[in-house]
């Protein structure tokens, strides 16, 4: 009968050579805690989790760089921040049902550890780690490609985390050049109700506007969002941005 660490290595699609780097990166503080443990960060997840912090945001930084070559670094910190969210990794965390195969305390538990957000967070970065220690960064980067960056190949999820969030980068450029904040309304809806398209303006102050069709107003305020920050670049190099008084 397989055992619930072969399951896990089952849906990674790895053996670990030293399972003892994977239990521990399963183990939570509270479950030594409660077998009298003298020590029991020694054998706790928290140092794997440090370690895996650190590799998750060079793994991930390496990959958008080469992903878009041109991106500013700012829409790179944003979609870093993103993807190494303690929000998003919660996500990453359930969808390899990691919460079953951790090891808590009785406490823990009853308090719903299993589903927690920062805890299953915090696993999944151990998990990282463990499968460096074990195989190397190779094996690291496996698992953040195949669990974390697929989101880069899915634009309905992209959207859904928030990384190409134009609204809150023209929020940002409007306010620093001394511009009116944009302005969003939604021109149309046309369409039945199962498939309803959205027109959506982006409007700053009375000369600069820009609109945009999707499938839901939120879709069609980003891409109207991005196509006003592309005007607002070229009304800026034409030197017809005005500022406010």
């Amino acid at each position: 009968m397989e055992s619930p660490i072969e399951a896990l290595e089952e849906i990674l699609r790895y053996r670990f050579e030293d399972r003892a780097l994977l239990l521990r990166a399963l183990t939570h503080r509270s479950w030594l805690s409660e077998r009298g443990s003298p020590m029991p960060e020694n054998g706790d997840n928290e140092q794997l989790e440090f370690l895996g912090d650190s590799i998750l945001g060079f793994i991930v930084s390496e990959a958008l760089i080469l992903r878009d070559p041109g991106a500013r670094e700012g829409q790179l910190s944003q979609r870093k921040a993103h993807l190494v969210s303690a929000a998003y990794l919660h996500r990453c965390a359930l969808a390899l049902n990691l919460g079953h195969y951790l090891r808590l305390g009785k406490g823990e538990e009853r308090n719903g550890g299993r589903e927690r957000r920062t805890l299953l967070a915090d696993a999944f970065e151990a998990l990282i780690a463990a499968m460096h220690l074990d195989g190397g960064m190779d094996a690291a980067r496996h698992l953040i490609q195949e669990r974390v960056l697929s989101a880069l190949e899915n634009p309905s999820e992209i959207e859904s985390i928030g990384l190409l969030n134009h609204k809150s980068i023209l929020q940002e450029r409007t306010r620093a050049m001394g511009l009116p904040l944009p302005r969003y309304s939604t021109v149309s809806a046309t369409g039945p109700e199962h498939a309803k398209t959205f027109t959506v303006e982006a409007r700053i102050g009375d000369n600069l506007a820009s609109r945009a069709t999707g499938a839901s107003k939120k879709a069609a305020s980003q891409l109207a969002a991005e196509r006003l920050i592309q005007k607002l670049s070229v009304s800026l190099s034409a030197g017809t941005a005005e500022p406010l008084p």
